[in-house]
């Protein structure tokens, strides 16, 4: 009878080394598949932006991108912007993958995100891409890069532009009270199944019309998906650009998964599109911790 009690004593002081060493060494480290993890990067052109997408937050950046414009940028001016995209070596990326129809997404936005535009670079090939955006007033913007290099992961890279002219009166950051806004005549309604940090969550674009307040149900792909959803924080250091959970929907519902890795105020802007016109829905939330 001893040396059974012995045996089983050494028997689970066995099992509880392997257990304690499994779990040092091999376990996973689920925070590596979030798709909002906010790490900061040792690139400077890259701010640790979030895309909203399942990229282990783990895999290397091996990208660097300078932007750079023809001139001194100018509000009211058409000023040509290169993107240029490089290795780590200074070598040019050739081949990027197309996302939502594009190779690159370029988002822009003013500092105080009263401005918002989604904007398509054309690809010259060797790593150079090329746009001329928009910038209705003179102050400070930043311009979030959005793109997928082939055998590469999703990149996001920010830069921050001073533009001469006129500035535009600065307009607070506020919570929306209510998540309900209509534009162009649709009635579109924001909710939420539950609203925190660092939690999967799914948000609801309800789409009706303003006047009838019946459903809309002809809502049309806009870049091969039924809608876009980009979400910045108030200091515009977390980017998200979320796609839908079903992108072939077609309305009144949109919905779409993604979580906020910290708590404070964001500008979400949804783009949907109906009758051939893309229209946009700015909300403010303020996400609890």
């Amino acid at each position: 009878m001893e040396r059974k009690f012995l045996t089983m004593v050494v028997f689970s002081l066995i099992i509880s080394l392997f257990l304690a060493a499994c779990s040092k060494d091999g376990s996973m480290d689920h925070g590596n598949m979030d798709q909002n993890s906010n790490k900061k990067q040792t690139d400077p052109n890259h701010d640790g932006m979030n895309h909203g997408d399942m990229t282990p937050s783990s895999q290397k950046d091996n990208t660097n991108v300078e932007f750079s414009f023809k001139e001194n940028p100018e509000s009211g001016k058409q000023i040509p912007l290169d993107i240029k995209v490089n290795n780590k070596d200074g070598k040019p990326i050739k081949d990027f993958e197309v996302e939502h129809e594009k190779l690159m997404h370029l988002i822009v936005v003013s500092k105080d995100l009263s401005y918002f535009d989604h904007i398509h670079p054309e690809y010259k090939g060797n790593g150079l891409f090329t746009v001329t955006p928009n910038f209705p007033s003179g102050g400070e913007y930043k311009i979030y890069a959005d793109f997928t290099p082939k055998e590469g992961s999703k990149t996001v890279k920010s830069n921050v532009v001073t533009v001469a002219g006129n500035k535009a009166k600065t307009t607070p950051l506020t919570e929306d009270k209510e998540l309900t806004k209509v534009v162009d005549g649709k009635e579109v309604t924001l909710k939420f199944d539950h609203l925190m940090t660092g939690m999967d969550l799914t948000m609801t674009f309800t789409i009706n019309d303003a006047k009838t307040k019946q459903p809309i149900k002809n809502l049309q792909p806009y870049l091969g998906a039924v809608g876009h959803v980009v979400a910045i924080s108030g200091d515009t250091e977390t980017y998200l650009h979320v796609h839908p959970m079903d992108e072939k929907a077609t309305g009144p519902n949109a919905k779409f998964m993604t979580s906020f890795p910290k708590s404070g105020l964001y500008k979400i802007w949804g783009q949907f599109q109906q009758n051939g016109k893309v229209f946009t829905v700015p909300f403010t939330i303020n996400v609890p911790k």
